[in-house]
């Protein structure tokens, strides 16, 4: 069993490096580009053998790691970045520089703030992602706190996907596994479906040998809990609110959701996820 160690940050107000001390490899990098969507991407597997996200991948080049994205905000799309011809029209966004983390011993703490603009500049919403990152040894979690704040009124229209999305080095010849908090374990079994938690595992292009994964959980407290899920064909996953209804938002209110992701090596252990999402389930907000 692997211990937790101290984490280390570098980089610029712009990209984010996070790694372990002693180690010359990131374990997770946030990139916030100037007027391009904010990312995850790398985010390594815990025991250091492999790459869990992947950025533009040939499939869906819009997809960039661990990120967020909607559909339908007012008429338009925050998901595809005008790179799916017909899609409709697509709003930008615009990342502030990311501020100093704070680092204790194996945990991060740092937050991506963003602009969401329509396609003529006007803004939409701010959003705020606050993340927590924690090395637990043989398993990584990670904590989110995505906020929505209006600037003008909005809705949300009823969408098959969006919110937080999950890409993973998937490979149709390697092949991979989902599974969810109430027994699903197909991926038809799984797509559009409620579940507290829904996790991954596959094998890594840059693994030696063996699967590894990541679940997301959805917190109890998030509208709609539990949530629809969107599975995708190619084992992308995201809990998406929209799935189930439209819904909205007024100027200056907001709204925020909750979710912890734990990624781990091997393939998915159900026993162990179930008991990750009590416990999360049982943390004061």
């Amino acid at each position: 069993m692997s211990s937790p160690q101290t984490l280390l940050a570098e980089g610029d107000d712009r990209r984010l490096v996070l790694r372990r001390h002693g180690s010359p490899w990131p374990l997770l990098v946030q990139q916030a580009p100037a007027d391009r969507r904010a990312f995850i991407h790398p985010l390594a597997a815990p025991d250091g053998d492999g790459v869990l996200t992947e950025d533009e991948p040939p499939h869906h080049p819009w997809q960039h790691g661990l990120y967020v994205g909607l559909n339908d905000v007012n008429g338009i799309g925050f998901w595809t970045e005008g790179r799916l011809p017909g899609h409709g029209p697509d709003g930008t966004f615009h990342p502030a520089p990311i501020s100093p983390p704070r680092i204790e011993g194996n945990t991060a703490a740092w937050q991506v703030c963003s602009e969401w603009r329509a396609p003529d500049g006007g803004p939409l919403l701010r959003e705020n992602q606050t993340w927590r990152l924690t090395d637990r040894g043989d398993t990584l979690r990670l904590d989110l706190a995505w906020t929505l704040t209006a600037r003008v009124d909005l809705r949300f229209g009823q969408h098959a996907y969006g919110g937080l999305f999950l890409r993973m080095p998937w490979r149709k010849e390697n092949g991979g596994e989902v599974r969810t908090s109430e027994g699903a374990g197909t991926i038809a079994d799984a797509e559009g479906r409620r579940a507290r938690w829904v996790a991954l595992a596959m094998p890594l292009p840059d693994r030696a040998a063996g699967s590894a994964g990541m679940a997301i959980l959805d917190h109890p407290g998030n509208p709609g809990h539990p949530v629809s899920w969107r599975v995708d064909n190619n084992l992308g996953i995201a809990p998406s609110r929209c799935i189930a209804s439209a819904w909205a938002l007024a100027a200056g209110a907001a709204t925020c959701s909750r979710y912890r992701l734990v990624a781990y090596a091997g393939g998915i252990d159900a026993e162990m996820l179930g008991q990750a999402w009590r416990d999360y389930a049982a943390e004061p907000v």
